[in-house]
């Protein structure tokens, strides 16, 4: 019987259900227990999001990597790269600086959050967790923390933007740039901005590592990860 023919009997009625549909769907060898399926996700999980926020939360986590690297929005970036051609680009480098170095502060403070996430997993996040695409768990995620970690980053950002003068000054131009719609509104407060940036950062990592395990659950080097996700991909 199919994977997706058992899991679409289950349905969503409870989480051993979904477990048993998985086991029973699988070769004797391949097969694992309820407990195990639960243990490996939340393994999983947990261990994605721990790296993601090692991997970002140290210097030139954000600045030095130009998947997340967090660049002045729009028309102000267009702005920036003209001023360094007439050698006025240091207060634009300094900015971005700043910026990414806020970033880098606040993403440390995700973890706790993200493992409270795991933790209070649902049975409905578990099937699609288990049954879905390679960023069902980062779905997840942002359902679930992108909030609260938006509440928890914004502080910090302040902190980090406030010892620069010239997150005043970007406000001023911002704004003025939205309203001829030279950038997008939302991006027109710095300390927002930033806060969004970060999130946006911190998913695609979560996605990265989320995928990689997918794809290669035994080179996790966790028998209980490799045993839940290795028997998916048969």
């Amino acid at each position: 019987m199919e994977l997706n023919t058992v899991i679409n009997r289950f349905g969503g009625r409870c989480i051993v259900g979904i477990l048993t549909a998985l086991v029973i769907s699988m070769p004797a060898a391949a097969q694992v227990s309820n407990g195990e399926a639960v243990s490996g996700l939340k393994e999983a999980l947990t261990r994605g999001a721990e790296v993601a926020v090692s991997q970002l939360g140290k210097t030139d986590g954000f600045l030095g990597n130009d998947k997340v690297r967090i660049p002045l929005p729009g028309a102000l970036e267009d702005a920036a790269e003209m001023m360094k051609k007439f050698g006025a680009g240091k207060q634009a480098d300094q900015l971005v600086e700043t910026m990414n170095r806020a970033a880098e502060a606040a993403v440390v403070e995700a973890k706790p959050l993200l493992v409270k996430a795991v933790k209070e997993m649902s049975v409905k996040d578990a099937q699609g967790i288990l049954t879905g695409g390679d960023d069902a768990a980062t779905q997840y995620f942002k359902r679930s923390t992108s909030e609260p970690l938006a509440k928890k980053f914004l502080p910090i950002v302040k902190k980090a933007t406030a010892k620069v003068q010239l997150a005043d000054k970007y406000n001023q131009f911002a704004g003025k740039a939205a309203k001829f719609h030279l950038i997008d509104a939302k991006d027109a407060n710095l300390d927002d901005y930033v806060t969004r940036k970060a999130l946006d950062g911190l998913y695609l990592i979560i996605a990265e590592q989320e995928k990689a395990i997918r794809k290669d659950p035994i080179g996790t080097g966790s028998k209980v990860i490799g045993k839940v996700f290795g028997s998916l991909l048969k």
